[in-house]
């Protein structure tokens, strides 16, 4: 019975705990912009120019020669 007592107690303080950091959390806006990062992972960034592939100097990869 008694640890039941010490119990009630603490399981309410980290239940609060956990709501208060929720509520910091929202405030803060961590949750504003959910699809972002997964977009930012899945998709490129069209801004940045992409490099250009170096001429084929003669060799393998040339190709025939006329």
């Amino acid at each position: 019975m008694t640890n039941l007592l010490m119990l009630i107690p603490v399981a309410l303080l980290l239940g609060l705990t956990g709501l208060l950091a929720f509520l910091w959390a929202l405030k803060s806006g961590q949750f504003d912009d959910l699809d972002g990062a997964a977009h930012r992972i899945l998709f490129e960034d069209d801004d940045a120019p992409r490099p250009e592939p170096p001429p084929a100097e003669g060799g393998k990869d040339a190709g025939p020669s006329v």
